[in-house]
């Protein structure tokens, strides 16, 4: 028996101290509840790509990882209406110790509404990761 995994493929991850910078500096950033929203624009077709962080002043490495899943489930729950050409970081905030997952994620949808990148309506078009040559 094959289990599904549902971890985010390695096409919607973003990783490498380059890019985080690139994205915090030349990005957009919104505040939100128990997180921070920092995007960039791609200009692309890929499907929006996801890249968390936890500081250790957050807590223990159980706290952490825990912010983490949590940030990484809202996105994936959420990915399908966002502007597909988008690459984000989540940052968690202290506020997220001890949060379920629905108040992360009405979070993480406030401030994309108020960002501008939320689709009301988005097509049922399934929008494939890019490849690399």
């Amino acid at each position: 028996m094959t289990r599904r995994r549902f971890a985010l493929s390695r096409c919607q991850r973003l990783q490498g101290p380059r890019i985080f910078t690139e994205i915090r500096e030349r990005g957009g950033r919104k505040i939100c509840g128990c997180l921070i929203l920092n995007w960039r624009r791609t200009g692309g077709t890929t499907s929006p790509r996801l890249g968390v962080v936890t500081a250790r002043a957050l807590g223990g490495a159980v706290i952490r990882s825990r912010a983490r899943r949590l940030m990484r489930e809202a996105f994936r729950l959420s990915r399908h209406q966002m502007a597909p050409d988008l690459d984000l970081i989540l940052v968690a905030r202290r506020s997220i110790v001890g949060k379920p997952l629905g108040p992360v994620v009405r979070d993480l949808h406030r401030a994309l509404r108020e960002a501008g990148l939320w689709r009301e309506d988005p097509s049922d078009t399934k929008i494939p990761c890019a490849t690399s040559s």
